[in-house]
């Protein structure tokens, strides 16, 4: 796909973030955009942007955990707008807990959501990329796709499992000649709200709100660098895209020493832990 000018792009979780910052840019290279996200707020806001730009956009509450909900909204996008092209599979939470305290329900609520919104996405939007004979599926991933860190087993579980599943997709559509492309990303730390609302576990004492707060200081990327970086993998038809430094890095890491990689992680979250538990000042 050499240009987005005049064709149609899906994409959940696009009320902020870097679904937002994504429809934005499509919008104003001339994409037409159908949006979807829970939160119904954020969702308007998005529209009435994009629709600055000139381009038709729809919009539609969606929650990517309901695989009827989002193969009504792909039947939906192809009869209106003739054809789709595009799907960005972007909605994600996220968690923070050990693994002997996430509860089976939490996981199970971040898996249907960041692992099977996606499957969701694919299945209900591939056969409508076929039939418009051209296309592009972006799944996203995470940095935490490519390493395993303490506290974030079922985000981490989920976002493994995006990247499997999307590079599996690639070869396919490869193999039978279908020229749709497929690309896993994975971003490092961006500035969107996901860590803020992140549900927090704190029974053992190391995990709660203060860590996901912490966490934003490392956020470096913004929202319309990442949607940038998309942008270009849509069009350069690019496997995979790391997006931010801080994912270069940790790959680069992560394949260099696999093992030593795990160590260093422990041993700055001993250091967290200890400092959590450590006994406040007395006046």
């Amino acid at each position: 796909m050499k240009s987005v000018k005049g064709k149609v792009a899906a994409i959940t979780g696009a009320g902020s973030g870097i679904g937002r910052a994504t429809a934005e840019l499509l919008a104003r290279n001339g994409c037409n955009l159908a949006l979807s996200d829970v939160n119904e707020q954020g969702l308007a806001e998005t529209a009435g942007k994009c629709r600055a730009h000139g381009v038709q956009v729809r919009t539609a509450r969606v929650d990517v955990a309901k695989r009827e909900a989002v193969h009504a909204w792909a039947d939906e996008v192809a009869r209106d707008f003739g054809a789709v092209h595009i799907i960005i599979n972007n909605a994600g939470v996220a968690l923070g807990a050990t693994i002997e305290d996430t509860r089976y329900e939490d996981f199970e609520w971040l898996m249907n959501i960041n692992f099977w919104g996606v499957v969701h996405g694919t299945k209900a939007f591939l056969p409508h990329l076929k039939a418009a004979g051209e296309g592009h599926i972006v799944n996203i991933s995470s940095v935490f796709g490519l390493i395993g860190v303490p506290t974030q087993a079922a985000y981490n579980a989920a976002k493994f499992a995006v990247k499997g599943f999307t590079e599996s997709l690639r070869q396919e559509m490869v193999v039978e000649g279908l020229p749709i492309g497929v690309t896993c990303v994975h971003p490092g730390g961006i500035k969107t709200n996901i860590a803020r609302s992140a549900r927090m576990v704190n029974r053992k004492g190391w995990v709660d709100e203060k860590s996901a707060a912490d966490f934003e200081k490392f956020l470096a990327t913004t929202p319309e660098r990442a949607a940038a970086n998309i942008y270009s993998a849509i069009l350069g038809n690019r496997p995979r895209k790391l997006i931010g430094a801080d994912a270069v890095l940790i790959d680069l890491m992560q394949r260099a020493m696999p093992s030593l990689y795990q160590r260093i992680l422990v041993a700055g979250a001993l250091r967290r832990r200890r400092k959590m538990m450590m006994p406040a000042p007395t006046p």
